[in-house]
């Protein structure tokens, strides 16, 4: 029976916490074009002789306190989701989940896909705000994959879902898990991302030219500092916090010149200025990851303790549960 094929798509990690692994993911992920996008000679110079092999052996051990009995949990929440929305779609539907580095490979998930002669493919990124490092790569990937196939299924893509009610709606609920009065200020930790990355987006002026913390217009919105804005403003309001009680930083950064303000300098500022309990969001991840549990849930709080805070609580990501699956199906079924 030729099924209709949902295929998820994620970042990725790698594939055990050594050194040799971490190198092999580092690799593939630094060396793609939209990931680190300066001149290709640049990017093998520093991505091959400086960042892998300076990096690799820190980020193993890194890896090591995030690792499970069952491998990476970015994994093993994705095939927990994969496997609660096969049952939740039906027999009808061929539910698979593909990495964009590293394994489960998004190639040979591909080729899996292929060979069971799909009525068509419906390709979820699972990166709620659009950047070309991300949701681009996936699908730029996706294309020249399926582009050299003989045989070329219908192909939907389902974009960014950063304002969608269910993804929002799913946040909320794992907000609710906690009991928000307790807290002096919120925080929105989104992945960071290269200043000139966003100013790509346009075609005149800068992002900084724009109202990006403040709307989302036609123009800016594909602009991945305006729609995380924008996440941040519709999960408060769903949850009443003011405008006044919560930031919006980014994580993550390689240098000086990525987005701004850095989430580590937000909560150092936070805690000196006297916010003894806060409450921390990571809406562009929908797995809880390396990012969010070690940097946010380890690293972050030891930073905020240090400088005067009693306590940090970190909102879990939506990794499987029922809400989030359900939006899932929503944004599947509507592709």
């Amino acid at each position: 029976m030729n099924k209709h094929v949902v295929l998820l798509i994620n970042l990725g990690t790698p594939n055990s916490p050594t050194t040799s692994a971490v190198r092999r993911y580092l690799s593939e992920f630094l060396n793609d074009p939209r990931v680190i996008d300066i001149p290709w000679l640049f990017r093998k110079l520093l991505v091959n002789l400086i960042i892998v092999p300076f990096r690799s052996p820190k980020s193993a051990k890194i890896y090591k306190q995030l690792w499970t009995p069952k491998g990476s949990p970015l994994v093993t929440h994705g095939v927990d989701l994969k496997n609660k929305l096969q049952e939740s779609l039906g027999e009808e539907f061929q539910v698979e989940l593909a990495m964009r580095y590293q394994d489960p490979h998004l190639k040979d998930v591909l080729e899996k896909i292929r060979k069971s002669i799909p009525r068509e493919i419906i390709a979820i990124p699972l990166y709620p705000q659009y950047a070309s490092s991300t949701t681009g790569s996936s699908v730029e990937y996706l294309y020249k994959i399926i582009g050299k196939w003989f045989v070329i299924p219908p192909v939907k893509v389902v974009g960014q879902f950063y304002d969608h009610p269910g993804f929002i709606d799913s946040i909320v609920k794992q907000a609710n898990k906690f009991n928000l009065q307790d807290y002096n200020h919120f925080v929105f930790s989104f992945h960071g991302l290269p200043t000139r990355q966003v100013d790509k987006v346009y075609d005149a002026d800068l992002c900084s030219d724009r109202n990006c913390e403040t709307e989302v217009s036609e123009e800016s919105m594909y602009c991945y500092k305006a729609t995380c804005y924008e996440t941040a403003r519709l999960i408060c309001s769903r949850l009443s916090i003011d405008s006044t009680n919560f930031t919006v930083a980014f994580q993550s950064r390689l240098d000086k010149n990525w987005l701004e303000p850095f989430a580590d300098n937000t909560l150092v500022e936070l805690a000196k200025a006297g916010n003894k309990k806060v409450l921390v969001f990571s809406p562009s991840f929908v797995s809880d990851c390396l990012e969010t549990t070690i940097e946010i849930g380890v690293e972050y709080k030891e930073l905020f303790l240090k400088h005067g805070g009693m306590q940090l609580d970190l909102v879990e990501s939506l990794n499987s549960e029922p809400a989030w699956v359900d939006t899932l199906k929503d944004l599947a079924l509507n592709a």
